[in-house]
């Protein structure tokens, strides 16, 4: 019987054409998929996606996000990571892979606000209690773990107040008590420190997890939502696994593409910011209306020495530190003070999130944010500035004219 020749609708779907396996490019290709084709029956039954063997289905990886997630292992220096649509996303899949009913999470008073958030108004509802230390008290931590306490949250440097932890000392107290730790890595970003090797020495003192928000300077753009979940330790990370499986998370493959894109420059990146930031607050300290600044690679600040054990040694001993600092601005200037500031500025952007090309400044209500008080920062009003990849010199020039329309006071060179 003669084969009769197939519609074009049917060719548009079933070509014959298949790309060449061998193609060399800087950048990686894009895969996208929901449907991954198998060549077998054989094949559909045996192919395995937990250990990254094989591919089954879009969303439980392809070689987009295979590629991605293993730089980022090598970064921060994990052996399995997970990807998720945000750095919330990180730290709520966390939760919900390592808690049940009854279990007790503890979570630094200066963390990033979601996070407290997410457990004072979900875990709790399923029967998941929290309590806030103080990060800067390692006592204050012994003194919390109880029995029911199975994930102690780090963060370093704290959301917003800068303060840095002795990160060291907090993770030993919770290996002492069989606690499991889980570091918001979104600020060292695998470059100031490594959360898997803190003391520098093959790993004897290490965080379980590290959460990151890729939305900042992985991604570096601004434009890209994004978090990762990196463990060492394959028991838990199974347990994440399997959590984020059920909960159907993913990504774009446009979205990880970004990502891969901009990984190549981040240290240059990362460093570029935090040059340029060490300049801004060093001209900031020598205002008369900043009373305090907030910034853990500077004598005086809250947890600068703990900074200095972590982060001294990068970039030929000048340490590493991002590109985000905060303020207090002396009490005596009311919140239209505040806001005239942040109104007149040019570059600086009002805007949240920060690792970007732009600077943004937002100026917060610090009391509002803490359950134990302000801890060792000094009365006024706390300012945060994101310094972006704008020339140095444009940035303070426009700090100026705006300080001097703000609070009456000549700009001190």
């Amino acid at each position: 019987m003669k084969e009769q020749a197939r519609h074009i609708t049917t060719d548009l779907v079933h070509h014959s054409y298949q790309a060449p396996p061998a193609f060399a490019a800087i950048q990686p290709a894009v895969h996208k998929a929901s449907t991954v084709i198998f060549d077998s029956m054989h094949d559909m039954r045996t192919r395995r996606w937990l250990d990254k063997s094989g591919f089954t289905y879009g969303l439980h990886g392809t070689p987009t996000t295979y590629q991605l997630e293993e730089r980022l292992c090598s970064l921060e220096g994990g052996k399995q990571c997970l990807l998720v649509p945000s750095g919330l996303s990180a730290i709520s899949t966390v939760a919900l892979g390592l808690l049940s009913a009854g279990d007790e999470v503890l979570i630094p008073d200066n963390a990033y606000g979601p996070n407290k958030d997410f457990a004072e108004h979900e875990l709790a509802r399923w029967g998941i209690r929290h309590a806030c230390y103080n990060p800067m008290d390692v006592a204050d931590l012994h003194a919390k773990i109880t029995p029911a306490t199975k994930l102690v949250w780090l963060e370093a440097p704290g959301s917003v107040s800068m303060e840095f932890p002795d990160l060291i000392a907090l993770v030993q107290a919770c290996r002492a008590r069989g606690v499991t730790t889980v570091l918001d890595n979104t600020w060292g970003a695998g470059l100031a420190f490594k959360p898997f090797d803190l003391l520098a020495d093959g790993g004897s003192v290490a965080v379980d997890v590290s959460a990151h928000a890729l939305t900042k300077y992985p991604s570096g753009g601004g434009d890209v939502l994004m978090g990762s979940i990196i463990t060492t330790d394959n028991a838990v990370h199974m347990r994440i696994k399997l959590t984020h499986m059920r909960l159907g998370i993913g990504i774009g493959a446009n979205d990880a593409e970004l990502v891969l894109r901009s990984l190549s420059s981040m240290a240059v990146r990362y460093h570029a910011h935090d040059v340029s930031a060490r300049v801004l607050a060093a001209a900031l300290q020598r205002q008369p209306a900043v009373v305090q600044l907030l910034h853990p690679a500077f004598a005086g600040a809250p947890g600068h020495a703990h900074w200095q054990q972590l982060c001294g040694a990068a970039h030929q001993g000048q340490g590493a530190a991002a590109g985000l600092f905060s303020v207090v601005v002396d009490a005596q200037f009311d919140q239209a003070a505040i806001d005239r500031l942040c109104d007149s500025l040019q570059l600086f952007k009002l805007g949240y999130s920060w690792g970007g090309p732009m600077s943004l400044v937002v100026p917060y209500d610090i009391d509002s944010m803490r359950a134990g008080g302000r801890g060792a920062l000094q009365a006024g009003t706390v300012v945060r500035f994101c310094v972006g990849l704008e020339d140095t010199q444009d940035l303070l020039r426009d700090l100026a004219q705006a300080w001097e329309k703000a609070f009456g006071q000549a700009w001190v060179q």
